[in-house]
């Protein structure tokens, strides 16, 4: 069982080595789809490539962007929570006490 444990901690060390170098390794050799492909088809076509109007690559405004929208969705997700996860829509409710009501009186 020992033998075990150790040739499991062994390969879980080599496979964090191996994906380590990996990372370290040169990153200007694997650029992006943007870069590789788009860029290329823009330029062929005349069509250069211009800053964005809102730029989230600079400091953490693309990640203060997503927080504000989880933040809304949570809120909006637990206010209607009875309705999404408990009860049915209040119009759904009551076209079904009314069919239950015309049976019975059939």
């Amino acid at each position: 069982m020992k033998t075990l444990a150790a040739t499991v901690i062994f390969l879980v060390i080599l496979f964090m080595l191996s994906n380590l170098s990996i990372a370290i390794a040169d990153q200007e050799k694997w650029t992006g789809v943007d870069e590789s492909v788009v860029q290329k088809i823009a330029k062929e076509h005349g069509r250069e490539a211009h800053t964005p109007l809102i730029n989230t690559d600079q400091g953490d405004l693309l990640l203060f962007v997503f927080l504000i929208a989880g933040t809304i969705g949570g809120f909006t997700a637990g206010y209607y929570w009875r309705i999404l996860m408990i009860e049915r829509s209040p119009k759904g409710k009551k076209e079904k006490k009314q069919s239950k009501v015309d049976m019975v009186l059939m």
